[in-house]
């Protein structure tokens, strides 16, 4: 999972960076709120962020303010680095929109949790986004199903929206998940294979 880091220290960032690689994250780096800001408007960007308080032009609060502030990215999830550790400091933060935060100078380990935590989190609601569109192209899928469909009434092919007509089976199986299996029902084994049996024993005892 791709994380961003922002940290105006380099030595800190390093470090950091050193301990979220080490847990196997694609880790991208900003020097600080601004450009971390622009790199979180770009496609693709990293939807897992630690970000420290204090840093020059934008500093970590305000990027949560703003992730929060955009629906497109109100689903990020942010770990802020702090030294300001008191209980203002924290509910300030949380208020913020932070999901998390630790306090400076910290152990790895305590970074790690945090950060697994929130991917741990982060995946979950990525998977019911995806189920969620799942279900909504299901749906288009039943929706499309069950609208009027023009049939002919003496082949019974379909006519699809390009003018093209086809078998019931082939139409159905385009636009859903079914798949055909084909028999032969009681009343058209009477009317058309039965007599076909019986001419071809005809013909066999004639020959």
């Amino acid at each position: 999972m791709k994380i961003l880091l922002a940290d105006d220290d380099p030595v800190s960032r390093t470090l950091t960076e050193s301990t979220l690689t080490g847990l196997g994250f694609e880790v991208v780096t900003a020097p600080d709120g601004n450009e971390a800001w622009e790199l979180l408007q770009q496609p693709g960007a990293p939807r897992l962020v630690v970000v420290d308080w204090m840093m020059p032009g934008l500093d970590g609060l305000d990027v949560c303010r703003r992730l929060r502030a955009k629906p497109e990215t109100q689903g990020t999830w942010v770990l802020v680095l702090t030294a300001r550790a008191g209980v203002r400091e924290v509910a300030e933060a949380l208020e913020a929109g932070a999901n998390d935060y630790v306090a400076k100078p910290f152990h790895p380990a305590e970074l790690a949790a945090g950060v697994q935590a929130g991917a741990r989190i982060l995946q979950l609601q990525i998977d019911l986004e995806r189920r969620v569109k799942e279900l909504e192209q299901a749906q288009a899928h039943v929706t499309r199903l069950q609208g009027l469909l023009p049939i002919c009434s003496y082949c019974k092919r379909i006519r699809d929206d390009k003018a093209y007509w086809h078998q019931v089976d082939v139409h159905i199986s385009e636009h859903s998940t079914l798949t055909f299996t084909h028999g032969v029902c009681p009343q058209c084994y009477e009317r058309v294979v039965k007599p076909q049996i019986e001419t071809f024993r005809r013909e066999r005892d004639g020959a």
